[in-house]
């Protein structure tokens, strides 16, 4: 231990113990009690005095118990010469609160303190023996340290305080005296007699004034940043072998901080590296938000080395911030940045052509704007002789899934191009009205065809195709039949709205019954129109000779039955074992991450902003999708609480999930939350964070390339698949409120599939002690819960598709880490769901031109970080 337990400054600015500025004098140290050779506690062998100070003895012993050298530092307090035992309440409890709050921390660079033991009536602490001298005698003797053993020692320095920080422990009278060297050369932080929890901090001034913050001197907390100050102090005089400030007194000290004139190392050290120079002065900020962020942000800082690097070699979990200190990368090269930048754009572009031939709005065009449909449902309304008026009303388009199954499974094997041809259109418009406002009950807070339900009267819901004909039309008859009785059935009304020729059809006994009350029903049957090969039914019923039925029976349709009824044997059970797996993944993350906080290894503070950040994205979805409510109660029960209850949810999950795979992942896997830490952090222009972003917008391009282009093979061999694979989301055609809400939900949707890619890889690492293992099960479990079983009961397209993909997913989670996945599935999301038209001037390009101005946009952001500042083209522009 250090002979010394003062701080040289003078009797003028402190004398005694470090405890704080100390106002009246303070008894002198007692003299030593013990000698040499005695025996302690019946266990510890004294060896001799190592030094003396305010608060203590401390000597060298030998526990005789375990057979080696320990430290014990014996608890002085006034009078225990004249017999008193107890001593001095408040010094016996900072005694204790040394051994608590030291405890905590367990790192190479840090003194271990063992236990607390009493003997002859004094307390004292047994602590790691350091043979060496502290940091304050070595710059004495040897003026300053050479350049690279003072980096050397400073990375060490800021290892073992960033150890404490990470605890939450604030050592507060950090100096060269409680910084130990041993015999070795390394570096060991010691006396944590007046350290405290960062929680605990109070504004009362303690430690020593020499190396004091600003801050604290005025009177303010204590804090990871008047710590970091300190720790500039040491840096400067191992730097230098000097002092920054040379005050005689306190106030003297006070006012050169108020100045704020700090002498440059380099005016000190002529030859000394910028680097370090740079470095010493950010801890010297007056300003302790303008310090670095942690410690290992000023090891990081340093020249040459890696601290990442040196943690892992070590043995040791990397600490989140040193992830975010740690790899500090340069800018990325030109060539290689261009060439993603350039990759992606060209593959995006070439792909929507591709794309739009798979897309059924692609294959059968929208020509009839939205309004103009409305407007058509609304003139067929009152064609029906329904003049009430409209309190509230609701549309927009869907695709008709159960006519394209038929299609592939009665139709030859060029059915996609018999889509295209005419009657019926797998494009549908729904439009509903009500002589109330309509108030959605679903999660998503919208209004669609079945929410709410058709529960009031003068409800009306129509269904029209593409082109604006009558597919389908229900209404609710009043509850009380005021009305008279029109004169006849509106049966040629309604043949006309759905553009179809009465005198083809021939009436038989109708079959299906209405969903509303009707005092007469009728049906027809006659050729599809088109397609002579096919019959038609058309079922009709009237109220009091006004339409509340009609519905046009198709080949394909059938009656409400489980959707679970026709699945195979095969798919519900491949169904079971996804729904089993996500099951098990979500109990395994919740007792993961439960595990990790009572261990307190988990960063909290990164997963409180994900989360965080996760809910006001999904409230902000929620809000631009919702249906807007006239009445305030309403709209605040339903869309605002209901939301901030949905979004609320989502954001706790992602909590537990990022809890549940943090601290795995930086055992693991380290170099795969780098980007994605900076991120969090708010280091948004990070090199990093653009490396890894064109990293996943070049591999969301070989997506489209490897995965979803092929699929169009399906399409044109004529094979059924279960989904159609691309431009579903007819949603996003609802204006830029649906959009924005689109983009929103597809990065929430990517950053928890990114979570829980690497949740499932790291449960099986974790279960299977062995990358190569874990990484082939991860593999296959992956298959079975990313794609729903397709790679096992769909075609061999299906099965390479679904094997492509999750290679893909599994290479990047490997190899380029969270942020590179997450982007890959935004890209693919993006393309392949929103409706891609090459043709700018139809009336619904608007998302497909914003989606792709959305991703160039990201690719050049992504590419102007990766460049961290330097000329984006480099020399190319100049040679």
């Amino acid at each position: 231990m250090s002979p010394r337990d003062d701080d040289g400054f003078g009797d003028r600015l402190t004398s005694g113990p470090t405890l704080g500025v100390v106002t009246g004098p303070t008894p002198p140290p007692a003299t030593q009690r013990f000698t040499p050779g005695a025996i302690v506690a019946g266990r510890y062998r004294l060896v001799a005095l190592l030094g003396m100070g305010g608060m203590g003895e401390v000597y060298r012993a030998d526990d005789l118990t375990l057979d080696q050298p320990v430290a014990l530092k014996f608890l002085n307090f006034p009078g225990f010469l004249s017999g008193v035992v107890a001593g001095s309440d408040a010094r016996l409890a900072q005694f204790h609160n040394e051994l608590r709050i030291a405890r905590q921390v367990s790192h190479k660079n840090v003194v271990r303190l063992y236990d607390l033991g009493e003997a002859d009536g004094r307390r004292f602490l047994t602590m790691e023996y350091v043979d060496g001298e502290d940091l304050a005698s070595l710059l004495r003797r040897i003026g300053r340290i050479p350049e690279d053993k003072a980096i050397q020692m400073a990375r060490q320095l800021c290892a073992g305080v960033s150890a404490a920080h990470e605890r939450r422990v604030l050592h507060r009278d950090l100096k060269p005296a409680n910084v130990m060297i041993d015999g070795d050369g390394q570096v060991r932080v010691t006396d944590f007699g007046i350290a405290t929890a960062t929680a605990d901090a109070g504004a009362e001034i303690a430690g020593t004034p020499q190396y004091m913050a600003p801050e604290l001197l005025a009177g303010r907390p204590a804090s990871t940043k008047s710590d970091i100050y300190a720790l500039g102090l040491i840096l400067f005089e191992i730097f230098t072998g000097r002092r920054a400030y040379d005050a005689k007194s306190l106030p003297d000290l006070k006012r050169l901080h108020e100045t704020g004139a700090v002498t440059t190392p380099s005016s000190i050290v002529k030859d000394l590296d910028p680097a370090v120079e740079r470095v010493i002065l950010r801890c010297l900020e007056k300003d302790p938000e303008r310090r670095p962020a942690s410690a290992l942000t000023i090891a990081a800082a340093l020249p040459g080395g890696d601290p990442l690097a040196a943690a892992l070699a070590a043995g040791e979990t990397p600490s989140p911030e040193l992830l975010v200190a740690a790899g500090e990368s340069d800018a990325m090269p030109v060539g290689p940045a261009l060439a993603m930048a350039s990759a992606f754009l060209v593959v995006l572009l070439v792909s929507i052509g591709f794309l739009t031939r798979g897309s059924v709005v692609g294959r059968v065009p929208i020509a009839i704007p939205r309004d103009a449909l409305a407007d058509r449902a609304d003139q067929i309304i009152r064609k029906l002789g329904y003049s009430d008026a409209i309190a509230d009303r609701g549309m927009g388009f869907g695709l008709d899934r159960d006519y394209l199954q038929w299609e592939q499974r009665t139709g030859p094997n060029d059915w996609w191009s018999r889509v295209r041809a005419g009657r019926p259109s797998p494009v549908t418009f729904w439009y509903r009205t009500s002589p109330r406002e309509l108030v959605p009950s679903s999660p998503s807070g919208r209004v669609d065809s079945g929410d709410p339900p058709m529960n009031v009267s003068g409800m009306h819901q129509l269904l029209l195709d593409a082109e604006g004909r009558l597919v389908e039309f229900h209404t609710v008859p009043p509850e009380v039949a005021s009305t008279a009785a029109a004169p006849s059935p509106p049966w040629q009304t309604m043949f006309e709205a759905a553009d179809l020729d009465p005198k083809a059809f021939a009436p038989v006994a109708p079959r299906w019954t209405p969903r509303d009350f009707a005092d007469a029903t009728a049906a027809w049957e006659g050729l599809m129109p088109g397609r002579e090969d096919q019959r038609i039914r058309i079922e009709a019923a009237s109220f009091r000779n006004r339409l509340v039925s009609f519905q046009i029976v198709w080949p394909w349709t059938q009656s409400a039955r489980p959707e679970e009824a026709r699945r195979s044997g095969v798919q519900r059970a491949t169904d079971a074992i996804s729904v089993g797996l996500w099951i098990v993944l979500n109990l395994g993350a919740v007792l993961m991450a439960r595990h990790n906080l009572r261990l307190n290894r988990a960063d909290r503070r990164g997963a409180a902003r994900l989360a965080i950040g996760m809910t006001l994205g999904s409230f902000a979805a929620r809000l631009l999708a919702a249906t807007p409510l006239t009445n305030p109660a309403t709209e605040i029960t339903m869309q605002i609480m209901g939301g901030l209850a949905f979004a609320a949810l989502t954001g706790g999950v992602t909590w537990v999930f990022y809890l549940s795979i943090e601290p795995y992942a930086r055992r693991f896997w380290p170099d795969a939350l780098l980007a994605w830490s900076r991120l969090l952090s708010g280091r948004l222009r990070d090199a990093r964070v653009g490396r890894e972003l064109l990293i996943g917008l070049s591999f969301g391009a070989l997506s489209l390339v490897v995965v979803e282009i092929p699929k169009l093979l399906s399409l044109a061999l004529g094979w059924r698949m279960p989904q159609f694979p691309f431009g579903n989301s007819l949603g996003v055609l609802a204006g830029m409120p649906a959009l924005l809400s689109f983009w929103i939900n597809v990065a929430i949707g990517g950053l928890q599939s990114a979570l829980g890619v690497a949740l499932i890889f790291l449960v099986i690492r974790l279960l299977l002690r062995r990358s190569g293992p874990a990484l082939a099960v991860g593999f296959f479990v992956l298959l079975l819960v990313l794609n729903n079983g397709s790679a096992i009961s769909g075609t061999w397209v299906d099965t390479f598709n679904a094997v492509a993909f999750t290679a893909l997913i599994t290479l990047v989670i490997h190899r380029f880490g969270l942020l590179a996945v997450a982007t890959l599935l935004f890209v693919d999301n993006v393309v392949t769901d929103v409706p891609l038209t090459t043709d700018l001037s139809v009336w619904w390009s608007t998302p497909t031109v914003l989606s792709v101005a959305l991703l160039i946009g990201l690719a050049g952001f992504a590419y102007s970080a990766a460049r961290a500042g330097q000329p984006l083209f480099g020399r190319l522009l100049t040679e």
